[in-house]
């Protein structure tokens, strides 16, 4: 969505920027003028110097448009060391395998994005999202700050997400087990292989369907998916590890909260997506099919 601001007394646009989006560094609101992401009063400026007066409408945009999609993609953070995307359901993080020649995925465009700046520009993949997962992504700008990201992503990364479940879960559980991938990459639960943690917590049910709250402390392929699946409240809509439902036209996950430690600066950083309202729409209606 994009940033409507009134101006309140005349001042450079540069200087504007700078005190309204104090979050970003002076290279960040240097590239959206670069980028031509300001409006002044339904006009383009990319001139730092450009004098606003009291009452002009300044918007900021603060979205990506490809023309494979039907709707924008909205940038949710950016600095000169990473850009976070919230990321629509139904898009791949990046090709995979099977579709390797497919420039249908969120690295290529987001790729293609930053390099409207500067052809030699970067991204680097930290950590991914389903396909059919929604919500909070992060993507790093150089090599060195994926593996700083990467080196204690699992000990440091606070990754909060919701999902819509079938039936009436417990209030809350934590399940533990051990993931392992077969060759059509399936992931599934068995005795060995690698330590998976998922906490959840029930936000609310109708009986038939919960929306639940759910934290993992490891980062598993289709975790969250099939740990739901193996206690008999798939995910709906998951036609992979759950049941097959028409009625839905996505998966009913969402990464809703990333917290982590910015690389460069240090500190703690926060970054949220709004749950879809389906997910309520669902657990408050008892006719949806």
């Amino acid at each position: 969505m994009n940033k409507k601001i009134i101006v309140d007394k005349e001042m450079e646009l540069y200087s504007f920027l700078r005190e309204k989006l104090s979050s970003l560094s002076k290279n960040n609101v240097k590239s959206l003028l670069k980028r031509k992401m300001i409006k002044v009063n339904d006009k383009i400026v990319t001139s730092y110097d450009y004098i606003l007066k009291k009452n002009d409408i300044v918007i900021i945009k603060n979205n990506i448009i490809d023309s494979n999609l039907s709707k924008e993609i909205n940038i949710i953070y950016e600095d000169k060391s990473i850009i976070v995307i919230d990321k629509p359901s139904g898009i791949l993080t990046i090709a995979t395998d099977k579709n390797k020649d497919n420039n249908y995925n969120l690295y290529s465009i987001i790729s293609k994005y930053v390099k409207r700046e500067n052809a030699n520009n970067k991204i680097f993949i930290v950590h991914r999202l389903d396909k059919d997962t929604s919500g909070v992504i992060l993507f790093a700008k150089s090599e060195i700050i994926k593996n700083i990201l990467q080196k204690k992503w699992n000990e440091t990364a606070n990754r909060i997400y919701y999902a819509v479940v079938v039936g009436d879960t417990k209030n809350e559980d934590t399940l533990i087990n051990y993931l392992q991938e077969n060759k059509q990459l399936v992931t599934y639960i068995s005795n060995t292989g690698k330590l998976a943690i998922t906490n959840y917590e029930k936000i609310k049910t109708n009986g038939k369907y919960s929306l639940l709250k759910v934290k993992i402390n490891s980062g598993r392929r289709n975790q969250i998916r099939v740990q739901l699946n193996n206690i008999s409240h798939p995910i709906l809509g998951d036609n992979k590890y759950g049941i097959k439902n028409k009625n839905f036209s996505r998966m009913m996950l969402h990464a809703s909260i990333l917290e982590i430690i910015h690389p460069v600066s240090g500190k703690k950083i926060k970054f949220e997506s709004v749950i879809p309202s389906i997910f309520y729409d669902i657990v408050r209606e008892t006719n949806i099919c």
